[in-house]
């Protein structure tokens, strides 16, 4: 069998596996709380696996190991900012979510958001809710087809197109299928794929490259001291990438489609469990692209056109036939494991925020409607507007957490926040994210990453009110 009828096969056996998971959760999904979220009852393992995965998506394989082959020693930064948001999700909002959204009976974030406003305001703020999450996740869900179609472009003797076309139809097949039953227990699968990827594919490389003492010293050879750490000569200009480098840990408690896997939680004991599992993987995945990305930058790779290639490059490359296709199958599973978590809470925002009637079951047959219209917009800009995954990734991923990240920690504090606070928080972090995107870059983008949460972050704290301990 040649290359790609290897690849073609492995990946071929992984979607039938991802479509007989979807049946098995569509049997277990009966009811509008089954759909959202799988009737609180998720056990530690999926909601450590689902939630890493769904939070991790081709940015970290792709985007993470590219921007420490781009980047050299100064991506290490990286990893504090994705570590520290786990940290701060699991050790703090998580347990606090959990109770929260069991005494309001809320199936989504939004819902947890909206608890004690007026009907009229939490009418507003719901919809502002559910436009945002629909024009974030069209983004960040585009970057995962983009991954799709990288990944498939470089292992296969297709186009790239059709590529992004056939990642696009899988993931939709089932997230239709089985709700958030089928995003759980697909994204655990894909997690331990994307995990079992970060422990290999540096060990081998690191391997090749001689060991750490020939990847430090071609980290350090042009280099020292301070532009070791920032790659500027600048002190200021350094300390600005490293605080906007970081800033990516800002957005973690406001991503709706990892948070909603803390509600989702079975009981403590689950969480507790959880917790260790999650933060084990965070450590795994993502110190495994970072040293990924700089071990191959000791191998002759030849040119390399786009940072983002070279997990794949360097897997169909150096690695055996078979073992290259499951390192391609675990692209894949990092780009599913979110695409298909955002379009189910793209779904319930728009049918179940916006405040639907679950009449008949009309709420989850609109639910699907919306996944499949979100789908294809997304198909339609990954297709039309190229940009890396990177930039898009953080982008909506600023946008969101800007959104959503201030208002809930506040909530999560035991303070109470008037209904047009909260309205012009969510607002203007989104906004302002936005504006910023389309402004000239600043160092380690930390106007983008930092400004819209801290105008946020002010504006809800200005109309709080302490109610009760945290």
């Amino acid at each position: 069998m040649s290359r790609s009828d290897i690849i073609l096969a492995t990946l071929l056996v992984y979607g039938a596996a991802m479509l007989l998971l979807g049946l098995w959760a569509a049997r277990r999904t009966r009811s509008t709380d089954d759909f959202y979220l799988a009737g609180r009852r998720l056990g530690p393992v999926l909601a450590a696996l689902s939630a890493s995965a769904s939070s991790s998506s081709a940015w970290t394989l792709l985007g993470v190991s590219g921007a420490a082959y781009a980047w050299g020693f100064k991506a290490v930064w990286l990893f504090p900012a994705t570590v520290g948001g786990f940290v701060v999700n699991w050790l703090w909002v998580a347990p606090r979510l959990r109770r929260l959204a069991q005494a309001n009976g809320a199936l989504t974030l939004t819902e947890v958001l909206i608890a004690g406003h007026s009907s009229v305001w939490a009418r507003r703020i719901a919809r502002s809710a559910a436009l945002i999450i629909l024009v974030s996740f069209m983004f960040y869900v585009s970057a995962q087809l983009q991954g799709a179609g990288l990944a498939f472009s470089t292992s296969l003797d297709i186009s790239a197109d059709t590529a992004v076309a056939i990642g696009a139809v899988t993931v939709l097949i089932y997230t239709l299928l089985g709700g958030f039953w089928a995003a759980s227990a697909t994204d655990a699968l894909q997690g331990i794929f994307m995990a079992a990827t970060a422990i290999f594919l540096p060990a081998f490389a690191l391997h090749l490259a001689g060991g750490w003492g020939p990847v430090w010293a071609s980290l350090t050879e042009s280099a020292a001291g301070g532009v070791l750490l920032t790659g500027e000569e600048s002190l200021l200009v350094g300390a600005l990438f490293v605080l906007g480098t970081l800033g990516i840990g800002l957005g973690y408690p406001g991503q709706p489609h990892v948070v909603n896997r803390f509600m989702a939680l079975k009981s403590d004991r689950a969480l507790a469990q959880a917790r260790v599992m999650a933060l084990l993987w965070a450590v795994v995945v993502y110190g495994g692209m970072l040293l990924l990305g700089w071990a191959v930058r000791l191998l002759a790779l030849g040119p390399v056109s786009d940072s983002e290639r070279i997990m794949l490059d360097f897997a169909l490359e150096f690695l055996p036939t078979a073992i290259g296709a499951v390192a391609v199958t675990a692209v894949l599973s990092a780009i599913v494991s979110t695409a298909d978590s955002q379009l189910l809470v793209a779904g319930s925002a728009v049918s179940h925020d916006w405040g639907l009637p679950d009449v008949g079951g009309r709420s989850i047959a609109a639910s699907r409607v919306i996944v499949g219209v979100l789908t294809l917009l997304a198909l339609v800009l990954a297709l039309g507007v190229p940009e890396s995954i990177f930039s898009r990734v953080l982008f909506a991923w600023h946008a969101i957490g800007a959104a959503f990240g201030p208002p809930l920690l506040v909530m999560l504090l035991g303070r109470r926040t008037n209904s047009l606070a909260t309205f012009l928080a969510i607002n203007t972090g989104f906004a302002a994210t936005v504006i910023l995107h389309w402004l000239p870059d600043s160092p380690g983008d930390i106007l983008e990453r930092g400004l819209p949460f801290v105008l946020s972050l002010g504006l809800v704290l200005l109309g709080s009110r302490r109610t009760g301990p945290a």
